[in-house]
């Protein structure tokens, strides 16, 4: 615990002291805003971008280390576990590098290199790979089995180039290395899927799109991520001109033989082994450092617009509030009606109902003349106009209102509706206003959300308020947070 507590100081330039103390507090089960506003005193005036920050970076802490305790506990078990690598797995400070570090010895299903190593072919692997001059063909012969399958150097030699697959792709400071180069050089390449134009239209941006990886927004990677998981968009890293022409080697086989010391100076098994390295990085690598690098690009996208929906919620709750004036509450629509909710200066509910002065009754002067008794009968001084369907036309039959009894000296405000709707079907609404219908109940949400917005929103869940990207797609437990 203590280094945790150590590497998040140093993370937020902190004191140690001031950490221990919010992981005390958090542990207790206190939340981060109670610790910003009540416990100020005992974190040393930590604020709450820092102890959200800190909150985070525990959790993940803690999970890395439990995962850690894990990882030691089944190389030991199999009586893998060396000083060397005891220490590797202690300065691992990442999930992906604590990964990398267990994949050779983490249970897996029987692999074609593990059957080949029970045919016994790792020391025709090992003969080839460590004497590049032994003719494949050749060395081959001396390790048929038949009783195991290996009925001819083919098979021989493709079970060899399994488990020298296999090793190679387990390599963890190669995989790191492979990571990193093609988060910095790989680029993006989005595409339709044939046939899903018309349906995918609304991805139209994304039909040819290539962009460096490591420098896509966060708002065109959940768009790309989107247009995938519904079928209409496919992507794929590719690095120069690698990918464009499969017959030439990939950047990254380059690299898997250099780092295996691996070169074709024209020795007989150098033909071989360069095939070995190919498929290494084809059949075994690409895929899976696609994929992390993908779930990376998501993780940082997903983080962002947390972040901005974050900021924007404040801003939300934190718009000045019109205070305590009575209000009429307009929640627009057109077949269905206008729905309306006169609301004291106290918030309570005096008076509802619903006018119809769109198509297809067009009751426009009535719906006026009601308007103003109930203005006159409440002496309302605000009127909010919910900004959803008929917006537009509700705000200019409160215009016209306006105009015809300016002596009632009404302020017009268009009010956002997100998540009224949502409220107006939750528990909570169906408590606080039980006698009234759900479609009244969005209307008295618009009125107090302009009087006191804050006290009305917080009453939603903030995904239904609707002011983030893509809110539904990023991961809910951490927007929830």
């Amino acid at each position: 615990m203590n280094s945790i507590s150590r590497r998040i100081a140093d993370e937020l330039g902190v004191r140690e002291q001031q950490v221990n103390a919010t992981v005390e507090l958090l542990d207790e089960g206190a939340t981060v805003p109670f610790i910003a506003r009540y416990r100020k005193e005992v974190t040393g005036s930590l604020d709450d971008s820092q102890l959200r920050s800190l909150e985070e970076r525990l959790r993940y802490l803690r999970e890395l280390e439990d995962r850690r305790s894990t990882i030691l506990n089944s190389i030991e078990e199999q009586g893998k576990l060396t000083d060397e690598l005891r220490a590797s797995i202690n300065d691992a400070d990442t999930k992906n590098r604590l990964e990398d570090l267990y994949l050779p010895y983490k249970p897996k299903r029987r692999t074609k290199a593990q059957i080949a190593r029970e045919a016994g072919l790792e020391p025709l692997a090992d003969a080839l790979y460590e004497d590049p001059t032994q003719d494949p063909e050749t060395t081959a012969q001396g390790y048929l089995n038949a009783e195991a399958g290996v009925d001819d150097t083919k098979a021989a030699l493709d079970g060899a180039r399994y488990i020298l697959m296999e090793r190679f792709a387990e390599d963890a400071e190669l995989l790191g290395s492979l990571r990193d180069f093609i988060w910095q050089e790989g680029q993006l390449k989005v595409s339709v899927i044939e046939g899903k134009e018309t349906e995918g239209a609304k991805f139209r941006d994304y039909f040819d799109h290539v962009e460096p990886l490591k420098k896509v927004p966060s708002h065109r990677a959940l768009a790309i991520l989107r247009g995938r998981n519904e079928g209409i968009l496919a992507y794929t890293l590719v690095v120069g001109d690698a990918d464009e022409d499969r017959r030439a080697p990939h950047p990254a086989e380059q690299r898997i033989a250099a780092h295996w010391n691996i070169r074709d100076n024209g020795r007989a098994a150098d033909k071989w082994l360069s095939e070995v390295v190919r498929w290494t990085w084809r059949v075994k690598l690409s895929t899976q450092i696609e994929t992390d690098l993908m779930a990376q690009v998501r993780e940082a996208a997903e983080t962002e617009a947390i972040n901005v929906f974050a900021a924007n919620l404040k801003d939300l709750l934190l718009l000045a509030p019109a205070g305590p004036r009575p209000t009429l509450g307009l929640d627009p629509g057109l077949r269905t009606g206008v729905k309306v909710a006169v609301i004291d200066g106290t918030s309570q509910v005096v008076g509802h109902g619903a006018i119809y002065p769109h198509a297809p009754k067009n009751q426009w002067d009535p719906s006026i003349e009601q308007l103003a008794k109930w203005c006159r009968d409440y002496k309302i001084e605000l009127i909010a106009i919910g900004n959803g369907t008929a917006s537009r036309e509700t705000e200019k039959l409160v215009a016209d209102l306006c105009k015809r009894y300016p002596e009632l000296k009404l302020a017009r405000i268009v009010v956002s509706e997100s998540g009224a709707s949502v409220y107006s079907a939750s528990e909570f609404a169906s408590r606080e206003l039980p006698d009234l219908d759900v479609t009244i109940r969005g209307a008295v949400s618009i009125a107090r959300r302009l009087q006191d917005p804050l006290a009305e929103l917080v009453k939603i869940e903030p995904k239904a308020i609707g002011v983030g990207q893509y809110q539904h797609d990023v991961n809910q437990v951490r927007l929830s947070r």
